[in-house]
């Protein structure tokens, strides 16, 4: 089983909790893209036949809160790349360390909530 961990707001948390929210996105940036992006050996982006990078496979995420440290253990149904396109349809890039790079995203498509605890609060 592999889990990806997420800090995520105490809203956030709350309406994956509720089933409001059912994807999570995360921007693929040049300092994560080894915890969200298959690499070869050589630390190049593993691709499809329609070269869209293949997200590493997670099992579950587990969303940790930043306000409560509240956490939910939640179920990952589906994963995949998107790259995002700008107003001109073609792909933003930017460059980063004298590499070009494409702006994209991973979804997790979200499943059922395996567990969850509320950190105790004083009042």
């Amino acid at each position: 089983m592999r889990t990806l961990n997420i800090s995520i707001k105490q809203r956030y948390l709350e309406a994956i909790k509720d089933g409001r929210k059912v994807q999570e996105f995360r921007e693929i940036r040049p300092q994560n893209v080894k915890k969200y992006l298959q690499l070869d050996k050589d630390g190049f982006e593993i691709e499809d036949e329609n070269a869209n990078a293949l997200p590493i496979v997670y099992d579950d995420i587990l969303f940790t809160s930043k306000e409560t440290g509240d956490t939910a253990l939640v179920e990952v149904k589906d994963a995949r790349c998107e790259i995002m396109l700008g107003e001109n349809g073609q792909p933003i890039e930017y460059e980063y360390g004298g590499q070009l790079w494409v702006v994209e995203r991973v979804v997790y498509d979200l499943g059922r909530i395996k567990n969850h605890t509320v950190k105790s609060r004083t009042e």
